[in-house]
């Protein structure tokens, strides 16, 4: 793995980046080859309150954990074990499928089964969709858009983009600001 490790209103220290490498790192344990990707790492500080965003894009499954805690080192193994909850709960679901299809193929290595005795049951649970909307989008700005996500209090809408055509995401953040989903073109 390639660390990409980042601070806002934080210097990275030596000792600091030891630490996120060592931790993260153990996450190569949960895979038959080690990932080659980029491991996107930010820590900030904002008001006494540490927080840690990591980020592991993979061809098939995108990683990612964000902590928040007065310790910046409890907040990495905080999200440590975050990522390690993804990693098997898509683990348990590839694995089910390839035992539905009779492949013999396991994407990530075996875990050690004292690992998985508290988190079984939670993490086998089926994904249930138990409501779907449709609508017709329409045309209009980002900005315009918005205003409609505010005025039905959502923290999301969805609307084609007036100019390009195209389906896009505004979406409210945890620090109260917007963001924008654009595909790929």
């Amino acid at each position: 793995m390639n660390f990409n490790i980042r601070g806002e209103n934080l210097e990275v220290t030596e000792a600091i980046r030891d630490y996120v490498e060592k931790k993260i790192g153990k996450l190569e344990r949960y895979f038959d080859t080690p990932p080659t990707s980029e491991v996107h790492v930010n820590l900030s500080v904002y008001n006494d309150e540490q927080r840690i965003e990591v980020t592991i894009p993979m061809t098939n499954l995108l990683l990612r954990g964000e902590v928040q805690h007065v310790d910046l080192y409890a907040a990495i193994d905080l999200v440590v074990d975050k990522l390690e909850r993804q990693i098997r709960k898509h683990k348990t679901k590839v694995n089910r499928k390839f035992r539905q299809k009779g492949s013999p193929k396991h994407v990530f290595a075996e875990l050690e089964k004292d690992a998985l005795n508290g988190e079984q049951e939670e993490e086998s649970s089926e994904i249930e969709i138990v409501r779907t909307k449709r609508f017709d989008l329409k045309p209009m700005d980002s900005e315009e858009a918005v205003l409609q996500m505010d005025m039905l209090g959502h923290s999301f809408y969805v609307f084609e983009n007036a100019v390009n055509g195209d389906t896009n995401v505004v979406y409210r953040r945890k620090d109260g600001k917007y963001g924008l989903i654009e595909p790929n073109a």
